[in-house]
């Protein structure tokens, strides 16, 4: 990638500025740019995007301590332009969407999360409140009619409704059972012997005169 900076200096002994160096100012300029390269080359790409003040403060340091021998004191340092190359970009695009992504599946999961320790929360009051359940059944029958749908597909209480077809049928077996022992035990009881009507003897005439 292309960086380019400026760098603002200002000459406070113009002795040394004559005498220690040949060209304070080219001299300045050679050093200046060794130094963004070093500078930038020890830091990564998203830090140079992002950290620039630190890396201006960086490079101000620097240079300072190089032409403070030649009667100069450097004032300000400014990243100017940072250009990417056309494969960086495509590639920083892919990673910004990528991000993008990750946050989006995390925000996701932590929505279900928070869904589901509700959803815990609201079925352990409706066992403890059956009557909610099918107040809430009727708050959806009324959330449906709203549309005036001519087929309603409504789903039943599953697990209620196989424990009362289960008691149901425990009740039906039950009761088979008890009709089927009265009958054992009515057949099994003694036959009772009639009685045989006793003779009597037919009462004596009487003859009128």
């Amino acid at each position: 990638m292309d960086v380019s900076a400026v760098a603002y200096f200002k000459v406070v002994d113009a002795v040394k500025a004559v005498v220690a160096i040949e060209n304070v100012y080219s001299a300045i300029d050679q050093i200046a740019q060794t130094t963004l390269r070093k500078v930038v080359g020890q830091h990564t790409l998203d830090e140079t995007l992002s950290e620039t003040d630190r890396i201006n403060l960086d490079i101000r340091e620097i240079l300072d301590v190089s032409t403070s021998d030649w009667g100069v004191v450097v004032t300000l340092v400014e990243l100017k332009d940072i250009q990417l190359p056309d494969s960086m970009k495509r590639a920083m695009a892919r990673q910004a969407e990528a991000e993008r992504e990750k946050r989006a599946k995390i925000i996701n999961a932590e929505g279900e999360s928070l869904a589901a320790a509700a959803l815990g929360e609201a079925s352990d009051t409706m066992m403890a409140h059956p009557l909610a359940l099918q107040l809430r059944n009727l708050q959806s029958l009324v959330e449906i009619g709203v549309d005036k749908n001519t087929t309603v597909v409504f789903p039943a209480p599953l697990m209620s409704t196989i424990g009362e077809l289960g008691a149901f049928l425990t009740r039906e077996k039950e009761a088979a059972a008890s009709v089927i022992a009265q009958e054992v035990r009515q057949d099994a009881s003694p036959a009772t012997t009639p009685r045989k009507p006793t003779r009597t003897s037919p009462a004596p005439r009487v003859e009128k005169e």
